[in-house]
């Protein structure tokens, strides 16, 4: 948007207005149909259907995870590593793809810099509630950094429930990041909750079902959810290129 200095009684003219672009993310559904025969949870010393519950809960975690950063849309969520610059849905956003910054070497982080200079491509202005996200195994080598006089860059947190950092960032695990090698996007950095949308729509819904193969019990276990990128430009991407 634009805007000027005027004085007083100086006419106003009309300035630039910002466009508004439309994204489309049709829900998908994620189900489970697990069985437990009547008489296990008739006889059973823990409650099954609740354990089984949990166990369900887990799994739909796990997809989930899956999903939101490299699903392909097809009845499931659009990944956010399907947006970077060269992939799948570079194309897809009116703003355009997930900015990418190279690592400097073709297999690896090589030093403290270029966590620097990736992290630091992301504009000012979107700073405020950024993260750093990466695999573990991603963690064990960044953790090894160090500046040039030896230090690590790492800084451990010492209060309970707050995260570590890197470069002053907080640092987030997430387990289905690629790792680092030749080509993989490695990292992530920005703003999650400004670029990546989660459609949740009703959320976890359980059919018991006893009838249809008995002497089984079916929990039929759904769950509806969509995802995509509704603004690319709060985020980095680190590739791991030279």
């Amino acid at each position: 948007v634009g805007s000027g200095w005027v004085g007083e009684t100086a006419s106003r003219p009309a300035t630039s207005t910002p466009q508004i672009g439309t994204v489309d993310f049709t829900p998908g559904e994620i189900y489970a149909n697990p069985a437990i025969s009547q008489g296990l949870l008739d006889d059973a010393a823990l409650d099954l259907e609740q354990w089984l519950g949990g166990e369900v809960d887990t799994e739909f975690a796990r997809q989930e995870g899956i999903a939101f950063l490299s699903g392909d849309g097809t009845n499931k969520p659009h990944g956010i590593l399907t947006y970077v610059t060269g992939a799948a849905n570079a194309a897809r956003h009116p703003y355009g793809a997930i900015a990418v910054v190279n690592s400097g070497h073709a297999s690896t982080i090589p030093n403290g810099d270029a966590m620097i200079d990736f992290m630091y491509d992301l504009p000012s202005e979107f700073e405020a509630g950024s993260k750093l996200y990466l695999s573990r195994s991603s963690l064990r080598a960044v953790r090894k950094l160090k500046d040039g006089q030896g230090n690590y860059l790492w800084q451990p947190s010492y209060v309970s429930g707050e995260p570590a950092s890197l470069n002053g960032a907080p640092v987030v695990e997430m387990p289905d990041m690629p790792a680092i090698a030749a080509g993989n996007i490695a990292a992530l950095y920005g703003n999650m909750e400004a670029t990546y949308l989660v459609i949740d729509r009703v959320g976890i819904r359980v059919l018991r079902d006893p009838y249809t193969n008995k002497p089984f019990v079916h929990f039929y276990t759904t769950k509806r959810v969509g995802g995509g990128v509704h603004n690319p430009e709060p985020m980095r991407a680190l590739k791991i290129a030279a």
